[in-house]
Formats: C-alpha cells, sequence, structure tokens
C-alpha cells in the first residue's frame, strides 16, 4: 500500500521542495512533482538556480518520452485535464496542489509538503481526512521545531 507522509509548517516551500528533490536525486529515487501550472513553473525555474554544484534535472510531464523516461523529476500539471501522461515511474509522488493528486494510489510513496499559511493547512487537513477514510497508514513531520532542510 502506498505510503503517505506530510511535511507539515514548512516556511519556504520551494526551497524546501528543491532540496527534497536534491536528496532524492542523490539516492537516485524518481520523483513526479504534482501540482497546479503556476507552481509547477516557480518549481521550474527555483530547480534551475537552486545551486550550481547541485542542478536537479527535471522534465515536465507533456515533453518527449525519451526526457521522461530519463529524467529523475518530472513536473506534471494538476491544472491540464488533458495531460493523460503515462509517467514512466510510480516511485515518489510528491504534491504541491491543493486535492489528492490523480493516480496517487500507483505511486509507492506520496510526499504532501504544507506551508504555514492556514489555507494551506486547511487543505491538507482535508487530504489528510481523505487519506485516512481510503485506510491510508499517514506520517507526520512537523518542522515548526525543526530545521526546514531535509
Amino acid at each position: 500500500m502506498t505510503e503517505v507522509a506530510f511535511h507539515f509548517n514548512v516556511p519556504d516551500k520551494m526551497n524546501y521542495v528543491c532540496r527534497l528533490l536534491r536528496k532524492a536525486s542523490q539516492a537516485k529515487a524518481r520523483v513526479v512533482v504534482a501540482g497546479p501550472q503556476q507552481a509547477l513553473q516557480i518549481l521550474d525555474e527555483a530547480l534551475w538556480i537552486f545551486t550550481a554544484p547541485s542542478f536537479v534535472a527535471h522534465c515536465w510531464s507533456s515533453d518527449a518520452s525519451l526526457k521522461t523516461d530519463l529524467s529523475p523529476v518530472i513536473l506534471k500539471n494538476q491544472d491540464n485535464p488533458s495531460d493523460d501522461s503515462v509517467m514512466p515511474h510510480h516511485e515518489v509522488l510528491l504534491n504541491l496542489g491543493n486535492t489528492m493528486p490523480q493516480g496517487y494510489e500507483t505511486f509507492e510513496r506520496v510526499i504532501e509538503v504544507v506551508g504555514l499559511s492556514e489555507e494551506d493547512k486547511a487543505q491538507a487537513r482535508e487530504r489528510w481526512k481523505q487519506y485516512a477514510h481510503r485506510g491510508y497508514t499517514l506520517v507526520k513531520h512537523d518542522l515548526s521545531s525543526k530545521t526546514a532542510n531535509p
């Protein structure tokens, strides 16, 4: 069954996600990042300028299959219902959206990143309830008392 982890109280979501993706890439894990177009655009730019020695290779799910087959990180736009791209792997799904991502149950792991805003927390609580209702065991990582560096 899919493992679902929530990372709560993340002060700078994009920086945190960049660090998570760098760590996953170094561990040879493959990640699909699902979210709305605007969030993915910001992440795409952040990954290009994050840090020069630790560039995280990535592509869009709509890119040619050769790119997506080889890329350790794939950005999948949840705003585009016609994007029915078949993912070349189902290891880790990182959700930047406000709803449960389509097809989450086909992944080994799902990571939900939750910022500091009350709106973000309220939406995450709803997703938490939905996962729990479906029988998933949930793991909570509360970063409020920790440094937000994975």
